[in-house]
Formats: C-alpha cells, structure tokens, sequence
C-alpha cells in the first residue's frame, strides 16, 4: 500500500502504511461489533461536529505522497477518489464509470458533472490529466508512480473531452485498476508550475474536492476541516471534524472518556476499560494489514546485510508469544508468515519461515562469526504495542548474546525517522503495512531502490519477479509467479512478519449514519459526509 504504503502505504502506521486501496478484493471488511450498537438509530439531522484522535500530526496534506495513516485518513476528507472498491464492488465518486476496451489495453474514465474544487473551481478531466503526469513525473516522487509503469513503460493518460479522459496501457495489467483506485485528484490551477509538489507551500492550505474542507492545523494539537457544501454526494451532516492530535494513549483513552474525543483507534488491553463506560460502539475489522518487525539493511554497522544474520533474529523469536504479547490474544491476530496479507490475490502463508529455536539462532551466529552483536531499535513513545513488543524482542534477543538498546521517541519523530531512506542510526524497528488486494502493489516496498523499501532489501530475481507479475494476464502463471515471490521473500527474511492484525475503533453512540459512512481499512470512514449527530 507507498509506499504508499505507501506506500501505502503507504505504507506507516506509527506503524507503516501504504498504498490504501484495502481488502477482500479491494475493499473493507465486515466490522465485528463487541458492544451494542445504537450507532444507526434516528433520523439523520444536520449540524455538530466529529472529533477524531490520532496518534501524531500528519506529515503531509497532498494525497500524491500521503502514506502514513494520518495523512490518508484526513485526506479522504480533504480530497474525494475517484471510486472506491468494497468486496469486488465499486463505489464511485468523482467518477461516473470505468470503462476497459475489449482488449484491456484502453480504459475510459467519465467524470461526473458539475464537480467543484473547495475553492470553487470546476473539476474536469484537466485535473485528473495533471494528477496522473504528475504522478508518472519522476522528478515529482510520487510513490504511487510504479503503479502507472508496466513493464518499465508509463500508462498514457490523454484528455478526451471536460468529463473523459482515456489510459492507454503498454499492455494488459490486472493490476491497473488496483493503481488507479489509490488516487484522489488534485487541482491543477492550484499545483501547475510548481517544481516539488511534495515541498509545495500548497499543501499548507489544501484545496479538495471531498465532503469537507481545510480550515487551521495547528501543529501537535489538532487539524480542523469545515463542511463544503457544495460536495459532490451531498451536503455533509455534520458542521465540523476535528482531528485532535493525542500522541500518548493514556491520555488519548481518558480524552475519550471524557467526550473530548469522539471516535479513536483502541489497543486490545483498553477495550474492557472503555466498552465498560457504556458508551460507545466498539468495532474490530480486517484491514489487510501487517505487523512485523523491520530489518535495516543499510546501517551504519552493516550487520543485518546478510540473511543468515537475519534469519538468527527470526529463530531467536516465538511469534505466538509475540502475538500474545502485543495484542492479548489470538482474538485480534492471526500468525503471519508470508509478506502478503490473507485479503490479497495469491497470497499463501505456506512459506518459509525462521521461528522460535533459539539454539539454531545461536548457531548461525556463531557460524557466521557474530558475538557481542550490538542493535538499536527504535520506538514510538505512547504506543503500548511497540513498547510491549520492543521489551519482547530485547529480552528474547539477549538470550542469544545480542544487546538492543532501545531508542523511544514521540510518534511524529518515530515516524519521520522510519520513512527517511537514508536514516542509518538503527537496525531494527516495529512496523505495518496496508497494501491492497493487487499483491503488485507491495512492489515498492521489496523492490531494488523503490520509493517505500525502508529495509533497502535488493534481490534481482524478486525484482524480475515483480516485473513479470504485473503485467502477466494469465491467471494460473501469474499466482505462480507470486507464490514464488512470497517463497523467496521469506527466506531471505528482509522482515519478521508477525501477524495479521485486525483494528478496533471506538465510536461514540452520539453519533449515526456510520454504516452508510462505511468502516474503512487505514482512514476509519470511507465517506464522512454521511455520519451525523444525535441530537
């Protein structure tokens, strides 16, 4: 998922996030709800406002290099996509309909009418134009640009008429459509002529095209959006959403409590506490996402550029143990073992994998002439997960003769410090990702110097691989290739994956209209203008 992850993205969740096309073949699962739900009773009324927690500030308001959770949960209120996908079925936004050619190698992209910028601009096929060139600019480093490469060679995207623009493909790619429904326009009479989008003083005052729109951020406090009632898809409920930025969990839980926040992510070992209050509707859902635990190949002491090395950490853990102490119990993880998640095309967790022998760990340190191993590990200040888990691994890890010294700094440092290519003052760290069901996408965390490869991981034959996949149009070839890039991929251990972890969200029973809303894998609601307030 960016990296994305973003990635993702992205790619990071404070954790990594990219890339946030999301589950069951491209879209959200069911939630599970684990207190009474009265989140939909009543008659939708107007007015009010959401306040939302988060754990840290976003690193960027552009949705052409957001990978962090963050970023892309405020910009699905800033900036509308151009569909969605839930359970194999579209959801479209600023577009009509997505048409392919009988040949797969043309689709056509139709806009609806009288689409508006927040600023009052008209939307048209110029700005998806200029989104998708920027993209493919490689000057502009996007992370979304590998999506729109087949087979080293760029889609070509062409406007046809103010409502219509046609993508050309070099040649037929199931993962196309996975691509292209990571992206949420942006204005081009904002961006044109800029020379970094990413750097853009622009982005300090975004102008979308979503359900609500910019009004202050203040930096380590919150992020606060108005309604823009000129959306798209209706005038929005609620008046106001405010992004309150609560970076330890302690105090976010109590904000909760409070009524100082109205909808938060919770840790497993707070669901008892904040379920007890009676107050709010607990959801638990599949994400597609990853947790696992991240091996810096390009340090500073160079240690963890060889596998064997690698695969000793992994031997030296126990991922039941690891599962238990992260996440309380087997209720909100499943052992992972492959680098893709359950949600994804081809995925198969019949891999390799290095687990729990810790006599084995210490051989092939000694074989490969190890001792007196020093690593340094960092972590997100707050988060009780990577807290938990970095005492986990330090402990399991000296009974091996390997000392971790553990680096705690706050979530907006953990995260700046993560997505920094050339960060080289740790070797390993906590992490997640969200990629989507188009297991292409997880290109570009395991690809030779791709944008969200924070392990510097470089295989040419997974790189070969990855090539292949992407543009292969045979169904039975391509899983093929995929399960042979899962199977290489775990032996050369560039990742522990841990689990495959589900979320949970409380939401204040004030509040109604989430199932129209939508649960969403990374941004919480996949459309907010359809939650109101109880009144």
């Amino acid at each position: 998922m960016s990296t994305k992850f973003k990635g993702l993205v992205i790619a990071m969740l404070f954790t990594v996030l990219l890339a946030a096309c999301s589950g069951n073949s491209g879209g959200s699962t069911a939630a599970t709800s684990t207190g009474s739900s009265t989140a939909d009773s009543g008659t939708p009324k107007d007015g009010g406002s959401l306040i939302i927690g988060v754990a840290a500030d976003p690193v960027i308001l552009n949705p052409l290099y957001a990978g962090d959770r963050v970023s892309l949960t405020i910009d699905q209120a800033l900036y509308a996509p151009l569909f969605q996908v839930n359970n194999g079925k579209k959801t479209f936004y600023l577009a009509e309909s997505l048409e392919p050619s009988a040949d797969q190698l043309t689709y056509t992209l139709k806009l609806k009418k009288n689409l508006t910028w927040h600023d009052g601009q008209k939307l048209t096929a110029d700005d998806v134009v200029f989104t998708i060139n920027s993209i493919l600019d490689e000057k502009q480093n996007s992370f979304l640009r590998a999506g729109f490469i087949i087979n080293n060679k760029p889609v070509q995207v062409s406007k046809v008429d103010d409502l219509t623009v046609a993508f050309k493909l070099p040649q037929v790619s199931p993962a196309f459509e996975a691509s292209l429904v990571q992206v949420s326009p942006i204005p081009k009479h904002i961006f044109e002529g800029e020379t970094d989008l990413e750097k853009s003083s622009k982005n300090n005052n975004p102008v979308g095209s979503g359900p609500f729109k910019f009004k202050e951020y203040k930096t380590g406090e919150y992020v606060t959006l108005d309604r823009f009632d000129q959306y798209f898809g209706g005038k929005p409920h609620l008046d106001r959403v405010t992004y309150r930025i609560a970076k330890d969990a302690n105090a976010a839980n109590l904000a909760l409590q409070n009524g100082e926040i109205n909808v938060q992510y919770l840790d497993p070992r707070d669901v008892a506490t904040i379920q007890a209050t009676g107050n709010f509707d607990i959801q638990s859902y599949s994400e597609g996402r990853l947790a696992y635990l991240l091996f810096n190949e390009k340090s500073d002491t160079g240690v963890l550029a060889k596998k064997e090395v690698r695969q000793a950490i992994g031997y030296a853990l126990n991922r039941q143990e690891l599962i238990q102490t992260a996440y309380t119990s087997d209720q909100y993880a499943d052992p992972a073992h492959s680098f893709e998640t359950p949600d994804g095309l081809y995925q198969t967790n019949d891999v390799p994998t290095y687990d729990n022998d810790v006599e084995k760990a210490k051989q092939i340190l000694a074989q490969q002439g190890i001792s007196n191993l020093k690593l340094r590990m960092i972590v997100q200040s707050g988060n009780k997960v990577q807290e938990a888990v970095s005492l986990y691994v330090q402990q399991k890890l000296k009974e091996i003769g390997v000392d971790v010294e553990l680096q705690n700094m706050d979530s907006t440092a953990f995260g700046q410090k993560f997505v920094d290519g050339k960060a080289t003052d740790y070797e390993l760290a906590l992490s997640g990702y969200i990629m989507g069901y188009d297991p292409d996408a997880y290109r570009i965390l395991f690809a030779t110097g791709s944008s969200s490869n924070y392990t510097h991981y470089s295989n040419p034959q997974v790189d070969k691989l990855f090539e292949q996949g992407s543009g292969e149009g045979d169904t039975t070839k391509r899983a093929e290739i995929y399960k042979q890039l899962q199977t290489i991929i775990a032996e050369d251990a560039p990742i522990y994956p841990i689990a495959y972890t589900k979320t949970i969200v409380a939401i204040s029973k004030n509040y109604g209209g989430l199932d129209q809303a939508v649960l969403k894998p990374v941004v919480i609601f996949e459309d907010l203008s359809k939650i109101y307030q109880k009144q």
